[in-house]
């Protein structure tokens, strides 16, 4: 079976261009703002941990966040372009080297917590090669 060339030069979908979320990075502490319906009333509930993946791209992409509540980790993996979500707020970039940070899981207490990144700091070092 034959398969579809990628056409990189596509337009951004309505969805895309639409989107009111600011795609947080791997590290980033962030506050979800899902809307939550019961029933004919609708809600804002609030979902604040770390984000430890983001994959995919386009209007596919997807960001994981964890949060530890009462003991229990807790991970939700969120689309960008959900309708759900009403917005993203990023409450702390910190200082990592990985893409992935799924050796969080592992951890507990103050070791879980990520150092945080200064102003202006890159996220993840560029190599230079000598």
């Amino acid at each position: 079976m034959a398969r579809k060339p990628k056409n990189e030069n596509q337009p951004p979908t309505a969805t895309q261009q639409n989107s009111p979320v600011t795609l947080p990075e791997p590290g980033d502490l962030v506050d979800v703002h899902i809307r939550i319906k019961e029933g004919d009333k609708e809600r804002i509930q609030i979902f604040r941990g770390t984000v430890i993946a983001v994959r995919g791209k386009g209007a596919g992409k997807t960001f994981t966040v964890r949060r530890v509540s009462r003991g229990v980790g807790i991970e939700r993996i969120f689309p960008i372009n959900a309708p759900v979500i009403a917005k993203v707020d990023i409450r702390r970039k910190s200082k990592v080297r990985r893409a992935k940070l799924y050796y969080l899981r592992e951890k507990r207490g103050q070791e879980a917590v990520l150092k945080e990144r200064k102003p202006g700091e890159k996220s993840r070092p560029e190599t230079v090669a000598q």
